[in-house]
C-alpha cells in the first residue's frame, strides 16, 4: 500500500534508536525526507548513516535537546531552507521516570514535564505556521498506556504523558480546519534502546540472561506474549502520519499487545 509520504518532510524526535528511528526508517522508505533528532552526536549520526542505506529519501540528523527552548527555531530553520515544507512532526523525545509520589521531588517533575510536555508543545507552535501554508500537517505524539490507566509508583511518568494524551486531544479540534491532524500512540512494552540500557544495568550474576531472554520475560506481561519490536510501532506512526489516515485525528492508539485493561 503507497502510504503517500513521497517527497513528505518529517521532524522525528528521539530518533537515534528505538521506536523513533524505526518511524524515521519507514517514512523514509516510503520516499519521505526525515529530520531526525537526538542529544548524542555519534549515536544519532551512526542511525542517520544506517538509515540512508535503505532509504528512497533523505534522512538528516539533527543534533539537539528538546528540552532547550532554542530547538524548535533551529530545526524548522534547517528544513525551511533546505526543502522548503513541514509535514509530519512525531514528539516521540522521553524516558521513563516512575516513582511512588512521596519520592518525586519538585526537580524530578519540573524536569520530565520540561522533556516530555514543553518540548512538545514548543515544536508544534514552531511547525503549525508552516503545515498552515501546505494546507495540513500530521502531528503524532508518542504517549504510554500509564498515560491513560495510571498505576502505583507511576509517577511523574504517567501524570506527564496523561498531559500529552490531553493535548493531542484538545489540539485535534484547535486544528481541525486546518487540516492538521493529531493523534498519539499509547506504547506498551516495545523494544527499544531504554529497555536494553536497563538490561545492561541488571546484575549478570543473580539475572543470568541473555538479552532475547530477558525480553522474553517480559513478554510474559503481555497477554499476546511477546514484546513488541520497534518496527510495529514505527509502522503505526508511518500510517498515521500517511495520507491513509486522512481521516483520524484526535485517537489514541495503543501499541500494546492487549495489556491495557481501556479500549
Amino acid at each position: 500500500m503507497d502510504l503517500g509520504l513521497t517527497d513528505k518532510v518529517a521532524i522525528i524526535t528521539g530518533a537515534s534508536d528505538g521506536i523513533g528511528k524505526a518511524a524515521a526508517r519507514r517514512i523514509s522508505s516510503e520516499g519521505g525526507t526525515v529530520l531526525i533528532i537526538a542529544r548524542t552526536e555519534s549515536t544519532l549520526n551512526a542511525a542517520a548513516d544506517e538509515l540512508s542505506q535503505n532509504s528512497k529519501g533523505l534522512v538528516v540528523p539533527v543534533i539537539g535537546d528538546v528540552c532547550d527552548p532554542e530547538l524548535p527555531e533551529k530545526v524548522v530553520k534547517e528544513a525551511m531552507e533546505k526543502f522548503g515544507r513541514i509535514d509530519i512532526l512525531v514528539n516521540n523525545a522521553g524516558r521513563s521516570m516512575a516513582k511512588h509520589f512521596d519520592s518525586v521531588s519538585d526537580l524530578d517533575w519540573e524536569e520530565d514535564f520540561d522533556l516530555k510536555v514543553w518540548g512538545a508543545v514548543r515544536l508544534i507552535r514552531a511547525v503549525i505556521p508552516e503545515m498552515r501554508k501546505n494546507n495540513g500537517g500530521r502531528i503524532i505524539n508518542v504517549t504510554n498506556l500509564g498515560g491513560r490507566t495510571p498505576g502505583p509508583s507511576s509517577m511523574p511518568t504517567s501524570i506527564s504523558r496523561a498531559t500529552g494524551i490531553a493535548i493531542t486531544k484538545a489540539l485535534s479540534k484547535d486544528l481541525a480546519s486546518d487540516n492538521i491532524l493529531v493523534n498519539t500512540v499509547c506504547i506498551g512494552l516495545v523494544k527499544s534502546g531504554q529497555h536494553d540500557r536497563r538490561y545492561e544495568a541488571l546484575d549478570k550474576e543473580e539475572y543470568n540472561l541473555t538479552l532475547d531472554e530477558y525480553y522474553a520475560q517480559l513478554g510474559q506481561r503481555v497477554p499476546i506474549g511477546r514484546v513488541a519490536e520497534s518496527e510495529e510501532a514505527g509502522d503505526v506512526i508511518a500510517f498515521l502520519a500517511s495520507e491513509r489516515a486522512s481521516y483520524l485525528t484526535g485517537i489514541a492508539i495503543n501499541i500494546d499487545g492487549g495489556t491495557s485493561a481501556v479500549l
